[in-house]
């Protein structure tokens, strides 16, 4: 009986070395496909659209992982004990200005204002539609069939999305902050301040704290560095004088050719009537990626903070301590945010829109949504105007896919 049993295990074998070696040649096959079409950034040709979180009681992901983070933490902490009373030597933590993010605080802020512009005028042209009940956003004549509605009643609905005219705060969205006129000496908001101090776009606030000065929103500027005694922030420089000192430290980061371009209206590009709808979309895009761009130069230095269960975001050394969150395990925070490292997306949501092919085609159907590509609606509202396609979102927007008929679904795999 052993020996039965020993000889159907030896014949066995060949099959066993076959199903390995398929198994090994398939998964070396799909390793060289990943590998085999990086892009310009190095990253794989194909990428997709970040799926969003399905539990919104699960905290974000941590942008630093929580080891760093707990070894910044002690660092900090043994040189506080070290040194009580020291100097701080680099900007922006000792209330000074970085000089060479001044000017690209300056080219972001312009950027937003001439996207804001041009979306303003590509509406005239290209329509947007946008749910009743949800955030989602459609570019096109005729709202998408695909159901993806998470609003109120949806299930009623069958999650079929209730479409009408959208404007230019669906196509874009900047989450606001609280403004900070001193984001050393008096980097949060209290609860009862939370009625007095402004509320302004996170973006705005962060070039104003890397040296944009807007009038309604004054922000104070040093010429000296703080002092930290023993984790806190002192500052032994005379508050007289501060208007002049501010106007001085502005030249003096901006050169001259700069500053004629600083005065000029932000929409002095865009104010006659554009007669190319290929050249406005092609010039809005491209402020698109200069704001991209530049934000994340900015954020490298100046600190965001986002709540990790809910939209809120800060821009300072510190979140506020405003208690109005609202999302998963709030009460075992008495309503206070659960405060992290922000990313890009955080700061300048991408709003991702599914890509139509023709304007004036049928409406993207439910069944085939698999075969749909998607792209930021910025991105699409432009090439829907004749703007091209970036190398960077066109494997997303799958543009080499061809869907199925009506009358092919079924022979389709």
């Amino acid at each position: 009986m052993q020996k039965r049993s020993l000889l159907l295990q030896i014949s066995q074998l060949p099959k066993l070395h076959r199903r390995c070696n398929q198994a090994y040649f398939f998964s070396s096959g799909k390793t060289q496909n990943f590998h085999s079409f990086p892009d310009n950034n190095g990253d794989p040709m194909y990428s997709d659209v970040p799926k969003p979180r399905t539990d919104k009681s699960q905290r974000k992901p941590y942008p630093t992982p929580m080891k760093e983070l707990i070894k910044r933490a002690k660092q900090e902490k043994e040189l506080r004990k070290s040194q009580p009373c020291r100097l701080l030597e680099h900007p922006p933590a000792n209330g000074l200005l970085v000089p060479e993010l001044v000017d690209v605080a300056h080219r972001v802020y312009r950027a937003r204002e001439l996207i804001l512009s041009g979306l303003s005028k590509l509406l005239q042209f290209i329509p947007v539609q946008r749910c009743r009940f949800c955030y989602e956003v459609h570019i096109g004549n005729v709202g998408h069939e695909i159901r993806t509605c998470t609003g109120p009643k949806s299930g009623s609905r069958s999650a079929t999305h209730v479409w009408r005219k959208g404007g230019v705060g669906d196509v874009i969205f900047f989450p606001k902050c609280f403004h900070l006129y001193d984001r050393v000496g008096k980097y949060r908001v209290v609860h009862d301040e939370r009625h007095s101090a402004p509320r302004i776009p996170a973006i705005l606030e962060l070039c104003i704290q890397a040296g944009v000065d807007v009038e309604n929103y004054p922000s104070k500027r040093r010429t000296k560095p703080v002092y930290s005694i023993e984790g806190r922030i002192v500052d032994f420089e005379s508050v007289a004088g501060m208007d002049e000192m501010e106007t001085n430290l502005f030249f003096e980061n901006v050169d001259d050719t700069e500053v004629d371009v600083l005065r000029r209206d932000p929409n002095s590009e865009l104010n006659a009537e554009d007669t190319n709808l290929i050249e406005l979309s092609t010039r809005t895009l491209d402020s698109w990626f200069e704001m991209i761009g530049g934000v994340r130069k900015i954020m490298e230095k100046y600190n965001v903070w986002t709540c990790g269960y809910c939209p809120e975001v800060q821009v300072g050394p510190k979140g506020h301590k405003v208690r109005m969150c609202r999302a998963s395990k709030h009460q075992s925070r008495n309503g206070l945010h659960a405060w992290q490292e922000a990313t890009i997306n955080d700061l300048v949501g991408p709003n991702y829109v599914w890509h139509v092919h023709d304007l004036n085609g049928p409406p993207l159907r439910n069944d085939l949504k698999r075969y749909y590509g998607k792209a930021p609606a910025v991105v699409e509202l432009c090439v829907q105007a004749g703007a091209p396609v970036p190398d960077q979102y066109r494997s997303m927007m799958r543009l080499d896919v061809v869907p199925p008929e009506r009358d092919e679904v079924d022979l389709v795999a």
